[in-house]
């Protein structure tokens, strides 16, 4: 049997009774097969509408050999409160049987997104191809934004999609929207009764042909064979952004959105350019200037603290190095320091520096982090050390016989760690 697609004859259909064919599975799923439906079955780009039949939640709606399966999920909140059921127990694929009549109601937000989007798509697709030449050569739906992906190869004069040229092309298609133009289904029985259309896209199927048309056949906005579901006019669509342009397997991917989508972008877009702009004190026109001028000030800024932690790492080298060349600590086995006033970058950098110059262990302490920085000219051997102690105190890091680092998951673990050290120095 062919479930019939009420949803080719009126896609604005949101309620429907029907009768159950037979009670089935789909991919390990239990899935009903209904004499007549108005849920859209995954395919051609556009993702599977979603709703209820009877209590049921729908998971999911494909088609195969021209039978749609509708896969069961949990059942709806408020049919399951009518049934006295949880709105999270799961529906027993027994509970539906060959024969039995069924209520249909179609996730109607979900539906209209989709439309919205879809048709957008095609609006898009078609002001390329009738601008540029360029034919669309793959469609993806995301969550987060759509893509095209254009191939520039009907009109020789382009063979690169500029942000201009996309920015033109977004305007035109606007401009369909605008003028609320007749978004039209047609359907042929094979391609031989399809001959003539002036589609933009050649047919790769040879029957059950349904040609979506926006605008007029004479002169279209676009024209293409599709089998998703579409706005009655353009008008509806509502907007088009484009976000992005950029170079895919030799063709140029095209990141956009569509509908109330596109909106809801422009939306968050302009909340956050009007915050930025209160908080620098700028307008839209001049937000940009005060953004360069503030990088400005932050990179001077940026210059003079890095001049100023180089001249503090000096002196701490200089301390360091005149405390182990005094006399005084000969037979010193361990020299610790610990600062907070520089980065582990620069403490790193001391410690290397000390390299080849060293009288036993350095160990530099970054208490902000609690990290340890072992140096030695390789007696003892920095890494030993950690290796065979870091356990004792959940310590993680590692390194070689002249420089290693350990980090440890509480303050007072580098302390206690040090007088470790020290005891085993001895």
């Amino acid at each position: 049997m062919t479930t019939k697609k009420i949803f080719e004859e009126d896609v604005y259909r949101k309620e429907l009774d029907t009768t159950v064919v037979r009670v089935d599975r789909y991919q390990d799923r239990p899935a009903l097969v209904l004499s007549e439906t108005i849920f859209f079955p995954q395919g051609g780009g556009q993702p599977w509408d979603l709703g209820t039949v009877d209590q049921a939640a729908l998971a999911g709606v494909v088609e195969e050999d021209g039978v749609i399966y509708h896969l069961l999920d949990t059942p709806a909140p408020d049919a399951a409160a009518r049934n006295g059921k949880s709105p999270t127990e799961s529906v027993p694929v027994a509970a539906f049987h060959p024969g039995q009549p069924v209520h249909l109601s179609l996730d109607w937000e979900r539906r209209f997104d989709h439309m919205q989007r879809h048709c957008g798509e095609h609006i898009l697709s078609g002001i390329f191809f009738r601008e540029y030449g360029g034919v669309n050569r793959g469609f993806h739906m995301g969550e987060e934004y759509m893509t095209i992906d254009i191939s520039l190869e009907r009109n020789p004069d382009f063979d690169v999609v500029t942000w201009e040229m996309a920015e033109h092309a977004e305007l035109q298609a606007n401009r369909a929207i605008w003028q609320d133009l007749p978004v039209t289904v047609t359907r042929y029985r094979c391609k031989e009764d399809a001959a003539g259309i002036p589609l933009r896209k050649e047919l790769a199927i040879d029957a059950d042909i349904s040609i979506v048309c926006v605008g007029s056949q004479d002169n279209p906005s676009d024209c293409v064979a599709c089998c998703g579901t579409h706005p009655a006019t353009s008008g509806q669509v509502g907007l088009i952004k484009i976000f992005k342009v950029e170079h895919y397997k030799g063709m140029f991917r095209i990141y956009f959105e569509a509908g109330e989508r596109a909106l809801s972008d422009y939306r968050a877009k302009h909340n956050l350019i009007t915050a930025l702009g209160n908080k620098f004190s700028a307008g839209t026109e001049d937000l940009l200037d005060k953004l360069e001028a503030r990088e400005a000030k932050n990179s001077d800024t940026r210059a003079a603290f890095y001049k100023l932690r180089q001249s503090v790492a000096e002196d701490r080298l200089a301390e360091i190095t005149a405390a182990m060349q005094s006399p005084a600590t000969s037979k010193v086995l361990m020299t610790v320091r610990s600062y907070d006033d520089l980065p582990p970058d620069d403490l790193l950098a001391i410690g290397r520096r000390m390299t080849g110059n060293l009288r036993g262990l350095l160990i530099l302490h970054y208490p902000t982090e609690r990290t340890l920085f072992l140096f030695s000219d390789g007696n003892p051997d920095c890494g030993k050390l950690v290796r065979n102690h870091l356990d004792i105190y959940n310590g993680k890091g590692g390194g070689n016989a002249t420089g290693s680092r350990i980090i440890f998951s509480k303050p007072e673990y580098p302390d206690l760690f040090i007088d470790l050290l020290e005891k085993h120095l001895r």
